[in-house]
């Protein structure tokens, strides 16, 4: 039996087609290996968010190479679909297989494998669209996924925003979405293979729809409520997660129907970047702090103490010392549960990589650091909100803390908990207090019921 290892950078998009096509090659009767083990086939699912990203996916290519100089070595995804020459004389590299492109890796391999004899020294299989003029959704699916508790479910691709730092919308295209009935199969899928919570996600799901036609799916102007709804209606399913929203999408119609979906969890990832008008002028972002923090204040009205989660950039090019200060204060302001901080990264090919006034990667360091400890308070700040609210928990593992055994999970907030019993497992939904003992990583927890 053939074996195949898959390694994949970047995001849950990414991982989602990543568990599609493993089930594709376990289909055709191939054996998944681990990316460490010797294969016939490896494949890099390739990340291109920044000039760090790149250099990775050529390290995993290499180290791929060397694990066995007779595999064959698939490139798939961001990486090839942005650097195209590059890639093509990568000596490294068999296959390259691009974005919308990637249900047809098992028959690109077996061509491969049929015709590598007759083919010359490095001679590659290119399988690439050109991504930026595709209106096609590339139907992928899966019946199980990697994460054993929580299913990410890939409801779109592409984005149409044009970031000044992000490359992505080269990579992926214009916005394209799922069909519903698809999505809703699919869910109807894992939610019998036990699955209980599901996380949308997509390269911009706030766009979810509006590229549909009239009649199609669910429509362009409700779609992705429309969308939540019907998968609340499942059997099985019962807590639904977005992976990052968009301030835009955020209405008081929309919030108002979000809040009568009970399987809705009240944690939001909205994208902020920056607490600066200025600075998110310079990114061509589309929104004010001002009209972030109605948003905020939207949410807070239809539900209880939700927890907020961003993604913050330092350092973009002409961020002054007083912007950034705007930032932090801005931050503070908003109290979120928790930050994701990243320095700014020039991105070759992105109109913010020739912007003037580039910061200095100390004082980009200095200024991440700082954030990084309002982060740590928001997040202990927000737990002693949540204090005195039960908090029901999707059991996911046990595991070793202080010498004893305890089971871990994460609250519908996503607060990580955990606790002790005999009597859970994973995958069951508990509900529980905090004992007010808070870890760096998570909260000490009793079950009361």
């Amino acid at each position: 039996m053939k074996r195949v290892a898959f390694c994949t950078l970047g995001c849950k998009v990414n991982q989602y087609e990543t568990d599609a096509m493993e089930e594709l090659f376990q289909k055709a009767g191939y054996e998944i290996g681990e990316f460490h083990e010797k294969a016939d086939v490896f494949v890099i699912n390739t990340c291109t968010v920044t000039n760090m990203a790149d250099r990775k996916s050529r390290q995993m290519l290499h180290r791929a190479r060397k694990k066995n100089p007779e595999a064959v070595i698939v490139a798939a995804g961001c990486y090839v679909q942005a650097a195209g020459e590059a890639a093509e004389s990568d000596e490294a590299i068999d296959l390259i297989i691009g974005n919308n492109c990637k249900g047809q890796i098992v028959s690109m391999v077996e061509e491969f494998m049929q015709n590598r004899a007759k083919m010359q020294e490095h001679e590659k299989m290119v399988q690439l669209i050109d991504i930026n003029h595709t209106c096609d959704y590339e139907v992928m699916e899966i019946s199980k996924v990697s994460e054993h508790t929580r299913a990410y479910i890939k409801i779109q691709d592409g984005c149409n925003q044009f970031c000044s730092y992000c490359i992505i919308p080269y990579a992926r295209g214009r916005v394209r979405s799922r069909q519903a009935e698809d999505i809703l199969n699919e869910v109807t899928t894992l939610a019998a293979s036990g699955y209980k919570e599901i996380v949308l996600t997509g390269i911009h799901i706030s766009s979810y729809g509006r590229d549909f036609e009239d009649g199609n799916g669910f429509g362009k102007t409700d779609a992705l409520i429309r969308l939540v709804e019907a998968l609340a209606q499942i059997p099985g399913i019962e807590r639904i997660r977005f992976g990052s929203l968009e301030p835009g999408i955020i209405t008081e119609a929309f919030v108002k129907r979000l809040s009568e979906i009970k399987e809705i969890c009240p944690h939001f990832h909205l994208s902020l970047q920056s607490g600066c008008e200025a600075t998110l002028k310079r990114m061509n972002r589309h929104y004010t702090p001002e009209e972030y923090a109605e948003k905020c204040e939207l949410l807070k009205k239809y539900f209880d103490r939700p927890a907020f989660t961003t993604d913050v950039i330092v350092g973009f090019p002409g961020e002054t010392d007083e912007e950034f200060e705007a930032t932090e204060k801005f931050l503070d302001q908003i109290h979120f549960a928790e930050m994701h901080i990243f320095k700014y990264s020039p991105r070759k090919g992105t109109r913010a990589a020739v912007m003037p006034n580039q910061v200095d990667e100390r004082l980009k360091t200095a200024r991440s650091n700082r954030l990084l400890a309002l982060s740590e308070k928001m997040t202990d700040d927000y737990r002693k909100i949540c204090q005195d609210k039960p908090l029901e928990v999707l059991i996911e593992e046990s595991i070793e803390v202080q010498g004893k055994t305890m089971w871990v999970g994460h609250s519908r907030e996503y607060i990580k908990c955990v606790m002790e019993s005999d009597n859970i497992q994973s995958q069951d939904i508990v509900l529980c207090q905090m004992t007010g003992v808070f870890d760096e990583e998570f909260v000490f927890c009793e079950i009361t019921h």
